[in-house]
């Protein structure tokens, strides 16, 4: 079984992000408030992760993790 290039936790946390963007992207003219506030604290535990302290990651990186959750390498994370 192949070992995925980001941390567990980092994967989970992309995975609830794209969750919660697209359910406020389908939430129409109802309440939205719970939805942008998860929105918010979830952009902030990606942006200040540790994984990106790590000195061989760059931007790119940011990119690969939101492509590899969308592409569903994630799914063991969507699982949990």
């Amino acid at each position: 079984m192949e070992r995925d290039p980001f941390p567990l936790d980092l994967i989970r946390t992309q995975t609830a992000w794209t969750d919660t963007y697209a359910a406020l992207a389908s939430a129409g003219t109802g309440s939205t408030t719970a939805l942008r506030r998860r929105l918010l604290r979830l952009s902030v535990q990606l942006w200040w992760h540790p994984y990106w302290d790590t000195p061989t990651v760059g931007p790119a990186d940011r990119v690969a993790l939101r492509e590899h959750v969308r592409t569903g390498h994630g799914g063991e994370a969507r699982a949990a």
